[in-house]
């Protein structure tokens, strides 16, 4: 069996496989951290078939589920029939597409997420976003990052937990590679992810995850109905 998906700095994970899919790519990479046995069909082929992740090599998997992510968070219609707000594929994923990406399997279950525009920020507003980051990305709970020019956002990247308390790193889909996400860099303006320097965008864990009353508190509950509760891991910014 293989081992637990992981990807540290310095690592190469799999690579977006088309020019309009990081946002796709990223998702994937986020729940086979988070899914085992998702990530072993994905890198290995083995266990139970993930259906809309067929193929018959890790790239082929990996493209058939960044198409299906694709799909999802572009339609019109939510996983329930309601009318949701559509977007071209052409023009990438849209945020709110990811967020809910990321609260339905892509991320520790539980975990909440909102959607910030960090653009107009000042550099004092960029490191303090910055160090709020490291308080609320945990393993299992990493937040979306889009990046683009002074113009417009235009490439997604994943961010992950540092290897340090006071590091971030990315996980950048073009190129797979993992890198650290420096502070200075991302105040300034300065990253260079896929060619791209301005940050634009976060989906950002909310720092409180809901978890079933059962799961608490065991075979206390057992036979009661399940209700959801809000466990604070830190603030919500």
């Amino acid at each position: 069996m293989s081992a637990p998906f992981r990807l540290v700095q310095g690592s190469s994970g799999p690579r977006q496989q088309s020019p309009t899919t990081c946002g796709s790519a990223c998702a994937t990479v986020a729940r086979m951290l988070v899914d085992a046995p998702f990530a072993r069909w994905i890198t290995a082929g083995e266990g139970s078939p993930v259906p809309g992740a067929e193929g018959d090599s890790p790239a082929d998997r990996f493209a058939a589920w960044e198409r299906t992510v694709h799909a999802r968070t572009n339609g019109w219609w939510g996983p329930r029939g309601s009318l949701a707000l559509g977007w071209p594929r052409l023009l990438g994923t849209p945020p709110w597409g990811l967020k809910h990406e990321l609260e339905h399997g892509a991320a520790r279950a539980g975990t909440r997420y909102r959607m910030l525009s960090v653009r107009a920020h000042s550099q004092e507003s960029l490191r303090a976003r910055y160090r709020r980051l490291i308080d609320l990305v945990v393993e299992g709970e990493p937040a979306v990052l889009y990046v683009g020019n002074r113009w417009l956002p235009r490439h997604v990247t994943l961010v992950l937990p540092g290897d340090r308390r006071s590091t971030l790193h990315v996980y950048e889909p073009a190129s797979g590679m993992v890198l650290l996400l420096d502070e200075d860099a991302f105040a300034q303006r300065r990253l260079a992810l896929g060619g791209w320097s301005v940050p634009w965008i976060l989906v950002q864990p909310t720092g409180h995850r809901r978890v079933a009353a059962g799961q608490l508190f065991g075979g206390l509950t057992k036979g009661m109905s399940s209700t959801s509760v809000s466990v604070t891991s830190s603030p919500t910014a």
